[in-house]
């Protein structure tokens, strides 16, 4: 499991995948990264502790992901997060945050800003079809109203290449996305251990009409393997 990585064109940051007890919600269909967790705080911050040593600070931007939300991350290991960006001047912390722990994000917010830090904070919504998104793919945010939805986030993570889905559907998402928050980041759904298989038609039609428009678009990043920022199981 490859844990830091540089991102180097849109956005220039650093990136970390951390661990954490794992994912409280667990029931996203298509999404089997809640396996990377343990319940052992110890071993977790050795973990993260020795993935947060190879940051450099070079961006004074870093990404913190792991595999759920950050709040689910132990309470040292958030001390460590925030010890590496005072050490290495870190101005801009990036995190993730499932709709259920939306009330912890304005004191995180107010913790990170005291030190001169501020949070990204970034939604797995993967659609705005709001009956498709909960149906489908049960996300568990039951809020439809995109604009209630970017009210606690700043970032948004959508996931294509699923049966059903359209170039025009996926079009309008991306735009959806931009409209109510700063970043957008598309993720290609690819083979896991769940049942919900990629769907060739629909990756073909976003490579073909939709991943021109917005490939060189400073707000979105784009990740047609999801292994594209250099963290996971990178092959």
């Amino acid at each position: 499991m490859t844990r830091y990585s540089m991102i180097e064109d849109k956005n220039p940051r650093e990136i970390v995948l951390l661990r954490g007890r794992g994912c409280a919600w667990k029931r996203c269909r298509f999404c089997d990264y809640h396996l990377d967790a343990s319940r052992d705080e110890q071993a977790n911050l050795a973990l993260n502790r020795a993935v947060l040593a190879q940051v450099t600070g070079q961006y004074g931007r870093l990404e913190a992901i792991n595999s759920g939300s950050f709040a689910e991350l132990d309470e040292s290991t958030i001390r460590e997060v925030e010890r590496v960006c005072r050490e290495k001047d870190i101005r801009d912390l990036h995190i993730e945050s499932h709709w259920l722990f939306r009330g912890t994000l304005p004191a995180l917010r107010a913790r990170f800003a005291e030190q001169g830090v501020t949070l990204h904070v970034k939604i797995g919504v993967e659609t705005f079809d709001a009956d498709w998104r909960e149906r489908v793919l049960d996300k568990g945010i039951e809020e439809a109203d995109p604009a209630k939805i970017a009210a606690d986030f700043d970032d948004c993570c959508l996931l294509f290449g699923l049966a059903g889905q359209t170039a025009d559907s996926m079009r309008h998402d991306i735009e959806t996305g931009l409209a109510h928050f700063d970043r957008v980041c598309v993720n290609i759904m690819v083979p896991n251990t769940t049942s919900v298989r990629p769907d060739d038609a629909s990756r073909a039609a976003f490579v073909r009409e939709v991943y021109p428009l917005y490939r060189d678009n400073p707000r979105v990043d784009i990740l047609l393997e999801n292994t594209d920022f250099g963290v996971g199981e990178v092959k």
